[in-house]
């Protein structure tokens, strides 16, 4: 099952929450994505979310969802998009670019997204709240 899965990330690579759409072509916005983002707030340095059948590029949504977690947040986190070509990065400058090295998640990312061989239903990493 192909489905769009979000990570946030801190600044040592570890993922601290995840979650995961039933589609492969959108991510609805959730009040638990949005309290963990809050919570989370002061170690988060990434938000990645895969579109499992692609654009390997940032759609107008996630360009409108970026601008308010920017405004919430007060601060600009990297954002970035994994497709099964590639990743496109969104510094906290704002400079977008296809990563030429990828982070060790992305393999999970694509796994739970359904773009890596088998069935898909590879499960997300259990993080516990707080």
């Amino acid at each position: 099952m192909r489905r769009e899965v979000c990570f946030l990330i801190d600044g040592e690579g570890r993922i601290l929450w995840s979650d995961a759409s039933t589609s492969p072509v959108s991510l609805p916005d959730s009040r638990a994505r949005w309290e963990a983002i809050w919570h989370h707030r002061a170690q988060l340095a990434e938000i990645s979310h895969s579109h499992p059948i692609g654009p390997l590029a940032f759609s107008h949504e996630d360009e409108t969802t970026m601008e308010a977690l920017i405004e919430a947040l007060g601060t600009r986190p990297r954002f970035s998009v994994v497709a099964p070509d590639g990743m496109v990065v969104r510094d906290k400058q704002g400079q977008e670019s296809r990563a030429t090295e990828e982070p060790w998640w992305t393999h999970l990312l694509r796994l739970a997204s359904g773009m890596t061989g088998g069935s898909g239903s590879a499960s997300l990493p259990e993080v516990p709240p707080g």
